[in-house]
């Protein structure tokens, strides 16, 4: 085996570990990998979602199988998110524009990454016009870049004390799911034919969502870790942008 082709799976494996520690698919962490790669874009995208379907699954059952999960919570931004990442996902971006998107996306996605927020007393349940109007945006940018959303949903759960962390990671999860499922839905009406040196990061995002969903459920501090990851995608974020 190739040494890149161990270095693409060992990467997709420390992402699956360190986002799936969160409740998060990995999505933004996969595309920086595809980045470096010079990966086409029609590779990158349904690969980004498949993985985060498998990962975020892993992790749903983890969070939620230790009472981390909240209906009440998921159903008004998983309601709007749902048929705008299915729209989001039969929009063919060019390819400058979608680099550019990405490259801003992957920006953010370092920056949430090297917070550690964190909720302190008392959680109140959101407005759901705003629960709507944020699901909505959070899953057409979703749905068009190719990411399930946890990444920009956490953070607000937690900034607005509308859940606490790990209720947000368990929630994150089946958002990141069902975003990611209908954002395939939408660009992929026929079945999905990936190449076959793709399989193998399937098994190492498997295996890394195990584990790090498991640790994460059972409080472990990814922080220094999940900064080190940052600085990657900070790196991959400005690559699309400016080359």
């Amino acid at each position: 085996m190739e040494a890149i082709t161990i270095a693409i799976i060992a990467a997709v494996f420390v992402v699956a570990v360190l986002y799936s520690s969160v409740g998060h698919g990995g999505a933004s962490g996969y595309l920086a990998v595809m980045a470096f790669l010079a990966v086409a874009p029609g590779v990158t995208r349904p690969t980004a979602l498949i993985l985060n379907v498998l990962v975020s699954t892993i992790a749903l059952i983890q969070f939620s199988r230790r009472g981390h999960f909240s209906w009440r919570l998921f159903w008004p931004f998983a309601a709007a998110s749902i048929p705008l990442a299915y729209i989001g996902g039969r929009i063919d971006l060019p390819t400058d524009v979608y680099k550019a998107v990405l490259g801003v996306v992957l920006l953010l996605t370092a920056i949430r990454l090297s917070l550690n927020i964190k909720t302190d007393g008392e959680t109140k349940p959101p407005n759901l016009a705003a629960a709507l109007a944020l699901g909505a945006a959070i899953g057409l940018v979703s749905g068009l870049v190719g990411v399930g959303g946890g990444i920009f949903l956490t953070p607000v759960l937690l900034l607005m004390r509308w859940s606490e962390a790990r209720v947000a990671a368990g929630v994150s999860a089946l958002f990141i799911l069902v975003n990611s499922a209908a954002g395939l839905a939408g660009a992929y009406e026929k079945a999905i034919q990936l190449p076959a040196y793709v399989l193998p990061w399937l098994a190492a995002a498997v295996v890394g969502g195990l584990i790090g969903s498991t640790l994460g459920a059972k409080k472990f501090d990814t922080l220094t870790l999940r900064r080190v990851l940052a600085m990657v995608l900070v790196v991959a974020g400005l690559k699309l942008i400016f080359v």
